[in-house]
């Protein structure tokens, strides 16, 4: 193999391993027995494990990021319905890969991996940003988009756990959890108020976010408004 091959070729491997077990539990021979090649021969192109796991925790992070990007069409609850359909896809095929990313392993702590993590959040907070057609976020704004990023990743990691309810309805659930923290903030902000009032008009009848509306009107009768 080509030097560049047998890099990549060793950080799909590492990110294998380092997926499903604890990466102080995998060690440079196990990393170079699955590789077919010798123990030095890693050495030759990575100084240590540590590099070699920021380096396979980098191929994760570039391809997770890359799955919040969509085209500025349609309604946003259409885009951003199919963005965490990408995203909750990525989880359940790499799901030891997303947990090693967003729980670290030896490398948590270090420059590199915070901010590999976090290239990750902007990447994702940038595009909300896009599909809003807002370059400058109020403070309001900027909350409701980096706390729903934060829910994303949580209820991801927990979702992991048995995946106990099925991935189609977490995704629009998702979806709505946005809508949601949406509006909350707008009940105290004319700017997000105004906002969310343009979201809602662009959206169908048979979108997410009238899905909600639907749902939460249906709960209304049965809710017991304090005196």
């Amino acid at each position: 193999m080509g030097v560049e091959e047998r890099r990549q070729q060793l950080i799909g491997v590492a990110l294998e391993l380092f997926s499903h077990r604890s990466p102080d539990d995998v060690s440079i021979d196990e990393i170079a027995a699955a590789a077919g090649i010798s123990r030095p021969l890693v050495y030759h192109y990575f100084p240590g494990k540590l590099s070699l796991y920021e380096a396979a925790l980098k191929r994760a992070a570039d391809e997770l990021a890359e799955r919040f990007l969509e085209p500025h069409e349609g309604p946003l609850g259409s885009r951003l319905l199919r963005v965490t359909g990408r995203f909750l896809g990525f989880v359940d095929e790499h799901g030891p890969g997303f947990s090693a990313l967003m729980r670290g392993g030896p490398a948590v702590g270090s420059s590199t991996t915070n901010a590999l993590i976090d290239s990750v959040r902007q990447a994702a907070y940038d595009q909300i940003l896009a599909h809003l057609g807002v370059t400058a976020p109020p403070a309001r704004l900027e909350l409701v988009v980096r706390s729903w990023i934060s829910l994303a990743e949580s209820t991801a990691l927990i979702w992991l756990d048995g995946r106990r309810i099925p991935r189609a309805e977490l995704e629009l659930q998702l979806v709505h959890d946005f809508a949601a923290l949406a509006a909350v903030s707008a009940a105290y902000d004319d700017e997000m108020a105004l906002l969310l009032g343009g979201i809602l008009a662009d959206e169908p009848a048979d979108g997410p976010f009238a899905d909600l509306l639907t749902r939460l009107a249906a709960l209304a009768p049965r809710a017991a408004l304090p005196s």
